[in-house]
């Protein structure tokens, strides 16, 4: 039997795995529970339960996230069908905010972990790249609530953004040279500098008391 209403979460193995506090474990066991009505277990539907991410153009993609085994750190490739409270935390720590009082070390090391989390959201066939077509589709998607932007309009943005990646991660190409796509260290440059902070806010579930990286 799973976890309900009536039993805490909170156990010394759980505070200990995943950095969390008898609070914030509390706090985020009541999140769960709503998203799956007291089952033991989150299935992608019950994430339909969250407004805010039914308006995000690219929820699809956040709701494979979830359940993602790289994500989950249970294999490689492939998805889960559920996950259970203790897999809920472990996405949820990719979106604790970044302490004041941590030293550079562990600032570099939960940045680069909240970027693999976004570069296995963009990665969607686990091949270690974001090909041309697989940014394409995120373009397209991120723009399709905009009808004064056509297709083939938000894949020439795409291209484009493509061209810049090559430019910052590989300098100066041949012309008969084709970028085959950005890989995790490729990514790190791209995001070099810019705020990871403001992309990785999760407002539906009310991350205020969550605790920072350490």
């Amino acid at each position: 039997m799973g976890l309900s209403q009536s039993r805490s979460p909170v156990s010394p193995e759980l505070i200990e795995k995943t950095g969390f506090t008898a609070e914030q474990i509390e706090h985020l066991h009541k999140r769960f529970i709503y998203l799956t009505g007291d089952k033991p277990v989150l299935r992608k539907s019950d994430l339909e339960k969250i407004a805010d991410l039914e308006q995000n153009p690219i929820r699809g993609k956040i709701k494979n996230a979830f359940f993602d085994r790289r994500n989950l750190q249970t294999g490689s490739q492939g998805y889960e069908s559920e996950i259970n409270f203790e897999q809920f935390l472990i996405i949820m720590s990719y979106f604790r905010p970044m302490g004041g009082q941590m030293d550079e070390e562990n600032i570099s090391s939960c940045r680069k972990d909240k970027l693999r989390f976004l570069f296995n959201m963009y990665d969607t066939d686990n091949d270690s790249k974001i090909t041309l077509d697989e940014y394409r589709n995120v373009v397209e998607e991120l723009l399709s609530g905009n009808l004064h932007i056509e297709k083939e309009t938000a894949r020439s943005i795409a291209d484009g953004a493509m061209m810049e990646a090559a430019g910052i991660c590989v300098g100066q190409m041949e012309p008969d040279q084709i970028y085959e796509g950005i890989t995790f260290e490729d990514f790190l440059k791209i995001w070099e500098g810019i705020d990871i902070e403001t992309k990785m806010h999760v407002r539906f579930l009310n991350m205020d008391t969550l605790p920072s990286c350490h």
